[in-house]
């Protein structure tokens, strides 16, 4: 997704809510020994390829706009795979209104290991893809779908394939996948129609409003979004900082051990709107976003971001990996 309203977006954070900060240097010999030593935690093999597979299945049904039967057939599917997982699942079905008033279905997919844990984590990603290439080069296809294979489908099968390992391993503590649905329906680009942060991430704020289960929390959240692209970079965005610093500071500590500093960069960006600001706002989960952020486009997320090349060819196998791997390292460390 994500559109870069600062000046609106700054507003809504709340300053001073960043969580207790950690040093990410990890200076100091016992402590560094300390965290070395952390990832050496056994832990599921993740598979680039399987990876990759699962975002070319997602992009093989079509667009997942909400309302298609693409969206139905892709949800089934998600749904039987994270159930082959050994997953306890939950989808979540309602209405929700888009930017021009229409109501549109929704399924938020929630997949739960060990539910028994009172002690949680939250890892999420969106699964829909946009209605519109409003920012395709070519204004005669401003009004398609796109195939959101790097937004959308690539943190999906992310948490597909941690899934996967979670069947087989389980972590000491319990954990939560949401794939939310309606993430991507925001106002396009050109419209003679307001555009509003409350408008993206429509999925996110109705399960927000309404948990699976009630009073539900988890110790923190981890969103995935845009995080297939070659050489991303996973910047530290400010919604995130502000919110959790320390959850932020935890995972590009685990990047930067396992070896992937080119893309968890410590660059600090600006705020985005994304489905992590509203689990933080509303549910009260510190929540940080993983989300390719590109210096070289006035967009900041990818040449083909909102338009049709957001396809398989631009998907690579080494972005799923090291994302997909840090995110394992940590919630495999926690106790």
């Amino acid at each position: 997704m994500k559109i870069k309203s600062w000046l609106i977006i700054s507003a809504i954070i709340v300053s001073g809510i960043a969580g207790c900060k950690t040093n990410a240097g990890g200076k100091g010999g016992g402590k560094q020994d300390a965290d070395n030593e952390a990832i050496r935690v056994p832990t599921p093999v993740f598979s680039a390829d399987s990876a990759y597979a699962f975002t070319e299945k997602q992009v093989n049904f079509g667009p997942r706009v909400p309302g298609s039967q693409a969206q139905i057939e892709c949800a089934t599917w998600l749904t039987s795979k994270l159930r082959s997982f050994g997953a306890d699942i939950i989808v979540q079905e309602a209405t929700v209104k888009v930017f021009d008033g229409r109501s549109v279905p929704m399924k938020n997919i929630i997949a739960r290991y060990q539910p028994e844990k009172s002690n949680r984590i939250l890892l999420m990603a969106h699964w829909d893809s946009r209605p519109f290439a409003d920012q395709d080069p070519d204004p005669a296809k401003h009004d398609l779908p796109i195939a959101g294979a790097n937004d959308g489908a690539s943190g999906a099968a992310v948490l597909l394939e941690i899934a996967r390992g979670l069947q087989s391993m389980p972590t000491p503590l319990g954990i939560d996948i949401i794939l939310f649905d309606v993430e991507d329906y925001g106002t396009p680009s050109g419209r003679d129609t307001d555009s509003k942060p409350e408008f993206w991430c429509l999925g996110s704020q109705y399960w927000a409003k309404n948990p699976h289960i009630q009073g539900y929390f988890a110790r923190y959240g981890i969103l995935l979004d845009m995080v297939g692209a070659p050489n991303a970079e996973f910047t530290m965005e400010e919604v995130s900082r502000n919110y959790a610093q320390s959850v932020l500071d935890k995972v590009w500590k685990a990047g930067n051990k396992l070896g992937y500093g080119k893309f968890f960069t410590y660059r600090k960006t600006s705020p985005l709107i994304d489905d992590h600001l509203f689990i933080n706002q509303i549910i009260g989960i510190p929540s940080i976003d993983i989300i390719q952020n590109d210096v070289t486009t006035e967009s900041s997320f990818g040449s083909f971001w909102h338009t049709q090349a957001d396809n398989m060819s631009n998907i690579s196998r080494e972005t799923l990996s090291a994302a997909g791997k840090t995110v394992i390292s940590v919630i495999y460390n926690e106790k």
